[in-house]
């Protein structure tokens, strides 16, 4: 009887262990096509929401063209198993939309040489964690996954825009304004009509988070959003969460532009920052918390931007 209870309680505690792993590892790595050629990848853990991030691929004439990794080398290679069963062809190319080592972790799965194409601020923040060891931001989890990367890091930058054609397929890179990062990268597929959009857009919450750790900007945000609805675009896939149209883009964006509004028109009354948060019931008092909801961080950062007094950069937040 004591062995059957014991035997029972170890495979319980087996059973316990197995589903925190699976827990921990987050939902499988899924592919989904969302356009001739253009795929979505999705799961696979290591962010905050438990999910992953977003992902994608494009299927070119001899290759394949990257958008962004996982987290860690191990799930990245969970990917490119996936990409193995929709095309025989390797990947030529990875494109960043910007820094976060949720979208840029994966990179050492890939094999050295690869061509990777950044917004040059991505790759200054890409250096910086390298250099640290660890992502830079109070209260991330110091797992120290870009310091292998110190040789994968972008191999081209660009400033404000770079017009490409890998493998026949014509890829427009578009960085106007500082938004959830100062190197955030907008992907555009004319001929496809398709926007990787990274962590500018996010639909698992209403607002989007602006990272000051990495001088983001909410007028920066505003600027982004107006010129991704000012493409000739129908989908635009997030960063996190499931993909938008353009009336999604279009109602996030008057969201967000209706908040600074009234965030400055209180700053010009004279309000302070907790008679602005507590005007659209947000909680006080946590100005630099790293548990700060999106929400709180936005209104800090429009107040602030409104004030004419900008978060300083060692203001560390993250997705």
């Amino acid at each position: 009887m004591l062995r059957a209870t014991f035997v029972l309680a170890a495979v319980l505690l087996l059973s316990v262990v197995m589903h925190a792993q699976q827990s921990a590892a987050g939902p499988p790595v899924t592919v989904t096509k969302l356009k001739d050629s253009v795929y979505w990848v999705r799961g696979g853990g290591g962010s905050n929401d438990g999910v992953g991030s977003n992902n994608g691929f494009i299927v070119g004439k001899m290759g394949v063209i990257v958008v962004d990794t996982k987290t860690t080398a191990d799930v990245e290679k969970l990917v490119i198993a996936e990409i193995a069963k929709v095309t025989p062809k390797p990947v030529d190319a990875v494109i960043l939309t910007h820094s976060d080592e949720d979208h840029v972790g994966g990179l050492p799965a890939f094999p050295m040489g690869r061509r990777i194409i950044a917004q040059e601020n991505s790759k200054n923040d890409m250096e910086r964690a390298a250099k640290l060891g660890f992502e830079p931001c109070v209260g991330c989890r110091t797992l120290g996954l870009l310091t292998p990367s110190q040789d994968r890091l972008p191999t081209e930058t660009f400033e404000k825009k770079k017009e490409l054609n890998i493998d026949g397929v014509r890829i427009r890179l578009y960085h106007w304004a500082p938004g959830h990062t100062s190197g955030d990268t907008v992907v555009y597929l004319p001929d496809k009509k398709f926007v990787f959009a990274g962590d500018l857009l996010v639909n698992t919450r209403p607002d989007p988070l602006i990272h000051t750790e990495k001088n983001g900007s909410a007028a920066g945000w505003i600027e982004n959003a107006r010129e991704m609805l000012g493409l000739d675009a129908d989908t635009y896939l997030t960063g996190h969460g499931t993909v938008m149209s353009k009336d999604d883009l279009r109602q996030k964006l008057e969201l967000v532009q209706d908040k600074y509004k009234k965030v400055k028109d209180m700053v010009a009354q004279g309000k302070t920052l907790e008679e602005v948060k507590i005007s659209f019931g947000l909680p006080t008092g946590l100005a630099g918390a790293t548990t700060e909801p999106p929400a709180v961080i936005l209104i800090e950062v429009m107040y602030k931007e409104a004030s004419g007094t900008p978060p300083a950069a060692g203001d560390f937040r993250r997705e």
